[in-house]
């Protein structure tokens, strides 16, 4: 089953070539009353796997959250127990906590001037439910359009709002995540997949109107990072967020709106 909010179809086909399948179908929600239809999420609850498109995030917030399409894909993971996924704003969804685009993308130059910036629109505990994305935000396209630190400004406001120890997972693109039952992620693809943590010390600046500094001796953010492969690379226990092969360890800071690694 794919998921999205613009009428296309072409996953059908490429899925079909993948291996030997029942059956594939689409489902375009574009309006409100597409995600209250009984048949939609009697056809989600059905699935046997379940893949969110890319597009915007922004309209699967606000289309299907409190909607029975919600309810629909949270008993597919912590009920039925089957593969949902999903690709750039489909992956963008589902963590606990999620960057929801509704005034648009935003860079991070702009994140990490002011984060509290209307752009930035951040959304907490309150649609899709994965049980190993627990005070975790996903970002996409990461390496690619230089997201690095708009996804530490997000961790940095999870913290100052909410008082939780963020995580973050960022996805290159051509490249994939998977988690299996016991909370293992192994990373697929050509590039690379970062796991990123908090260590031990709050923003030591993170106002609105006011540029971002998390430096914490230049160790604000503890980041594991895995290149992918087409046969799958590494391993990263999510449960604990330390247990980790076949990448590397670095580090993330920001002072006074400047991005670092090392």
């Amino acid at each position: 089953m794919i998921l999205r909010s613009d009428v296309s179809y072409g996953y059908n086909p490429y899925i079909r070539k993948l291996g030997t399948i029942n059956s594939v179908e689409t489902i375009v929600i574009r309006t409100d009353s597409d995600a209250i239809n009984p048949l939609v999420s009697h056809k989600i609850r059905n699935a046997e796997a379940l893949f969110i498109a890319g597009g915007d995030q922004a309209d699967y917030v606000k289309l299907w959250k409190d909607t029975p399409v919600e309810d629909a894909i949270n008993y597919l993971i912590n009920t039925k127990h089957v593969p949902v996924g999903g690709t750039s704003a489909g992956c963008a969804i589902m963590g606990s906590s999620y960057f929801a685009a509704f005034k648009g993308s935003v860079t991070s130059a702009e994140a990490m001037r002011n984060p509290y910036n209307s752009l930035v629109s951040l959304g907490h505990d309150d649609f899709i439910s994965n049980p190993f994305l627990q005070n975790t935000i996903t970002d996409q396209h990461y390496s690619q359009r230089g997201r690095e630190g708009r996804l530490v400004t997000f961790m940095a406001r999870m913290d100052k709002d909410l008082a939780i120890n963020p995580r973050g997972i960022a996805v290159d693109e051509e490249t994939a995540v998977c988690i299996d039952k016991n909370g293992i992620a192994n990373v697929f693809g050509t590039n690379k997949v970062f796991f990123l943590q908090f260590t031990s010390s709050s923003p030591e600046v993170c106002l609105a109107g006011t540029a971002l500094t998390w430096n914490n001796n230049t160790q604000a953010i503890k980041v594991y990072r895995i290149a992918g492969l087409a046969i799958g690379n590494g391993s990263f226990d999510l449960k604990d967020y330390s247990t980790a092969n076949g990448g590397t360890w670095l580090y993330y800071y920001v002072d006074n709106g400047v991005f670092y690694s090392h």
